[in-house]
């Protein structure tokens, strides 16, 4: 069994040949002021990959796979900076796991912003919320398209996705840059969000919106376009995630409205709580085919993954905040990387959607983001959902990650201290098991006493027991947003 001090002892072994001796004794006794800016700060160039070194435990015999994460990586220019956490250029990471062996590689997105950007060495690009200037060249949605967001693995590519506009393809092993994807001639540059969603028949489903009109994609698991459908929803307010069943497309639709055009993106929404939440679940089949329900207030960017009952009811979770103050805000102090980040965590919570047009939402007290489920279960029912915790108002981001089993009521928690940034966490499942914690949590954090980013193994059956593995790189990158397990 690993304790949590063991793990911070082989953490703090370590360090001693990356750090100077009194931070490793302040990651001994786990109580020291960390700088969590490094969550946001510049890298200046790709990272090569090179093998990553193992500091704890052994990698599980079985476990043989990359995990991809994208984020954003450059805010700031001589000539002009990003002013907002989301709007930074997007890097590609690869952690590969091997033979027991992990590597690390990073590669930037070759985006049409980038190459602008960097010629003039300014930020100057509108983004979600950094206001741009007259340099700009946006001629389409997709010549402001940071490809900084998330990344789904495809027809032996992955490609890098944002929320505005067309899917960037990059090369598997080299993480190179192929290009914009268009699905059909005339559907070039439609936005295609950064959530898809893979229903239990391999059917890759996803949204992009403009207002109150979205297009519904759905893929092969090749990526080849299957359809692309238009939808009215019935309101206009800003949507970063949908969630589906193995039926039905599910659109949250949170009291954050459009009600002007301008920018930056953010400039364009009202936070009106008296709104409430509305939810709009809509037939695969038959997009004109829909119902709608209402929910007390509440903000979110992440939803977990639904399931359908034999009664016809819908149950997901979520991650409930009470505003958008983060996202206007706090993520712009992030990118500061000083101060007080305002917003109150979001809390783990449960919707319920029934036949007869009632929809509930539990709130429990467990601090949440980035929620995943286990794969073998998209659009079927579950018990378990992984997120990262540990978020408190004097300490911007997670410190440690959970399980949290709905049908028992409890979670299981490991936390790093406040010495980590964890990243998101994903189920892959052990070859060859079916049961729903037959499965290790790969999950990312960067050390903020080695500056160093690492890569951590966690059974999902026993986290609080922490790592069974650990490896830790050569360098440190900032905070990614989302990713992808490709076995």
């Amino acid at each position: 069994m690993t304790s949590r001090r063991s793990f911070l002892a082989g953490c703090a072994a370590l360090s001693a040949a990356v750090a100077t001796p009194e931070l490793v004794r302040a990651a001994a006794l786990d109580r020291v002021a960390h700088d969590w800016s490094l969550a946001t700060r510049d890298v200046e160039a790709d990272v090569a990959r090179h093998a990553m070194t193992r500091f704890h435990g052994r990698a599980p015999r079985a476990l043989e796979g990359t995990l991809f994460r994208n984020g954003p990586a450059k805010f700031r220019r001589p000539g002009g900076s990003a002013t907002h956490w989301f709007d930074g250029d997007g890097l590609m990471r690869a952690f590969r796991i091997h033979d027991g062996q992990a590597s690390l590689q990073a590669r930037f997105a070759d985006t049409p912003k980038r190459r602008h950007e960097t010629a003039l060495d300014a930020v100057v690009t509108p983004g979600f919320g950094t206001a741009g200037d007259a340099r700009a060249q946006v001629g389409s949605s997709d010549d402001a398209n940071a490809a900084n967001t998330s990344v789904m693995a495809v027809g032996g590519k992955v490609w890098a996705l944002w929320e505005g506009g067309s899917p960037l393809a990059m090369d598997t092993d080299t993480l190179a840059t192929e290009g914009f994807v268009t699905l059909r001639d005339d559907l070039k540059g439609m936005p295609f969000q950064a959530h898809p969603r893979v229903d239990p028949r391999g059917t890759i489903w996803n949204v992009g919106t403009n207002g109150d009109m979205a297009v519904v994609w759905a893929l092969e698991p090749d990526g080849g376009l299957i359809d692309a459908r238009m939808l009215k929803l019935p309101r206009a307010s800003y949507m970063h995630d949908f969630t589906a069943t193995d039926r039905h497309l599910v659109f949250v639709l949170q009291p954050w409205v459009f009600a002007r055009n301008t920018m930056p993106f953010s400039a364009r929404l009202d936070w009106r709580p008296e709104m409430g939440t509305l939810v709009a679940v809509v037939d695969k089949d038959d997009l004109t085919r829909m119902r709608t329900y209402e929910l007390p207030t509440f903000s979110h960017f992440h939803l977990g993954d639904a399931w359908e009952e034999a009664d016809g009811t819908i149950r997901f979770d979520l991650p409930a905040g009470e505003d958008v103050q983060f996202a206007v805000d706090g993520a712009r102090v992030l990118v500061e990387g000083r101060g007080q980040v305002p917003g109150a965590p979001s809390r783990l919570s449960m919707v319920t959607l029934r036949p007869d047009g009632r929809a509930d939402l539990s709130r429990t007290e467990v601090t949440a983001e980035f929620v995943g489920a286990d794969p073998r279960r998209r659009g079927l029912r579950r018990s378990l959902t992984v997120h990262v915790t540990g978020e408190r108002g004097d300490r911007p981001l997670a410190t440690g990650l959970a399980v949290h089993d709905w049908d028992a009521g409890r979670s299981d928690v490991f936390d790093f201290g406040d010495g980590h940034v964890v990243e998101e966490a994903l189920f892959v499942p052990k070859p060859g098991r079916s049961a729903e914690r037959d499965a290790w949590l790969v999950v990312p954090s960067i050390n903020l006493t080695a500056a160093r980013t690492e890569l951590h193994v966690l059974d999902a059956a026993r986290v609080s027991d922490g790592p069974v593995v650990s490896w830790r790189a050569d360098v440190a990158l900032p905070a990614g947003f989302h990713g992808t397990w490709k076995g």
